[in-house]
């Protein structure tokens, strides 16, 4: 049976409430998360002990992802949400009191950021799979184009405040700001219903837990089109994210700039991802969404491959590089989230999600391991290049696979053939149905 879905006039104010109440919790992370690096920073001027605050805040989501996703479709969302959203806020409350009576220490720092990042790992999966059952298929890109766009405000917006407040209030106070705003995105999930997806499973044959992650892997390894954005998705997350980590040493080696010129090229990336958010939500992008991010992913390789192709002398080049490459960026991305919401079915999709951040996370880590010696051989510019000559022939050659550009039309088929029923996303809200 098809999974109901919202009617257009009743779900825009239950979704919104959410929504709303969420983006506000992520202001306040945003916050913290430059106050504690920065605390990191000054205390110790190590770039180790900042390399190993990023490494146990990727960790989690990539060793637990399949497992938490799992758990999120087995588990009431709402449920979810509301006990990570707590559990995050309860970790920076115990950081703020060690640093109000002067005993932070930078393990201290490490647990907690640790900790942020187990409940994000269940958080995430649990609102990308509850916006499906909210959002009406047609307005998926639309949600999605507006988050990638506050995202890309708050990459704009979240470090000149962080520091301002970081002038006039103590870093413990910065942290209770985190717990306040956790506070507006818990209270609306008291009293918005969120739709729950049926479990496919016999009632009373209740599959184990790792019964659950192995089916997650083999829906993803059996469904080619699926598989294939994977992959790609991982590609460029081993290439791209690490020349973007090399920007610093690109602007001070390459075009000789300074802390200024990093700070302009910065702000390019935050401008093109706000305006591509903005544009991608009024837009919506092309019927098939797959074609939209294909077209977002030719276009992200060109601003790549401008940035690496500019001269020493032409530093307004690579900043109109930049501000492709972000608007871009979520053009591809904005239509790949709400085309999995789309075509994966309900109950699979804390599955599906978290094993792709699992896979897609720990390319970065890896990504950084290779790129540096790469860097500091050949230059940076041509781990820019790499980057952008491979985003642009993935997304051309991708034009040409059936199995990829007729993604959106093989949801009943691939249901079929995994002797998986399309449920109605009514059931009942108990936690561990």
């Amino acid at each position: 049976m098809e999974r109901a879905k919202p009617q257009p006039s009743n779900w825009t104010v239950p979704f919104f409430t959410i929504w709303t109440g969420q983006t506000f919790s992520l202001v306040g992370s945003g916050l913290v998360q430059f106050a504690l690096v920065w605390w990191l920073t000054q205390t110790t001027g190590s770039a180790t002990v900042l390399a190993t605050a990023t490494l146990v805040a990727i960790l989690p989501s990539v060793l637990l992802g399949p497992f938490a996703g799992a758990l999120v479709d087995r588990w009431n969302r709402r449920v979810v949400m509301m006990v990570a959203d707590g559990f995050i806020a309860l970790a920076t409350l115990g950081l703020a009191y060690l640093y109000s009576i002067g005993a932070m220490q930078v393990w201290h720092v490490y647990v907690i950021m640790a900790l942020r990042a187990i409940g994000g790992s269940f958080h995430w999966p649990a609102m990308q799979a509850s916006t499906s059952l909210m959002v009406p298929k047609e307005h998926l890109s639309r949600v999605a184009g507006l988050n990638q766009m506050i995202q890309g405000a708050l990459n704009i917006v979240c470090p000149p405040l962080g520091a301002l407040l970081l002038g006039v209030l103590p870093l413990h106070s910065i942290m209770m700001i985190d717990v306040t705003t956790a506070a507006f995105a818990i209270l609306p999930l008291f009293f918005v219903h969120i739709p729950q997806p049926q479990r496919s499973a016999p009632a009373g044959n209740k599959p184990s837990l790792w019964s659950d992650v192995r089916e997650g892997l083999s829906y993803i390894w059996n469904w080619p089109g699926v598989m294939a954005i994977l992959v790609m998705a991982t590609v460029i997350n081993f290439l791209v994210n690490p020349a973007f980590s090399l920007m610093p040493i690109l602007v001070t080696k390459h075009f000789g700039g300074q802390a200024m010129q990093l700070a302009w090229i910065d702000s390019a990336w935050g401008i093109g991802v706000v305006v591509g958010g903005l544009t991608l939500s009024v837009w919506g992008g092309f019927r098939r969404r797959i074609l939209t991010t294909l077209v977002g992913l030719v276009g992200m390789g060109l601003g790549t491959l401008v940035i690496g192709f500019a001269p020493a002398t032409a530093f307004g080049l690579a900043l109109a590089g930049m501000l492709l490459a972000g608007f871009m960026n979520v053009i591809t991305n904005g239509p790949a989230f709400a085309l999995i919401q789309a075509v994966v079915e309900p109950d699979m999709q804390g599955r599906v999600f978290t094993v792709m951040m699992s896979l897609t996370g720990a390319m970065s880590p890896l990504g950084m391991a290779v790129a540096g010696p790469v860097a500091d051989a050949f230059g940076v510019q041509v781990w820019f290049v790499m980057g952008g000559v491979v985003c642009i022939l993935m997304g051309l050659s991708a034009f040409f696979i059936p199995a990829i550009v007729h993604l959106e039309d093989g949801r009943g088929e691939h249901a079929a053939a995994q002797g998986k029923v399309l449920a109605s996303p009514v059931a009942a809200d108990a936690v561990g149905r």
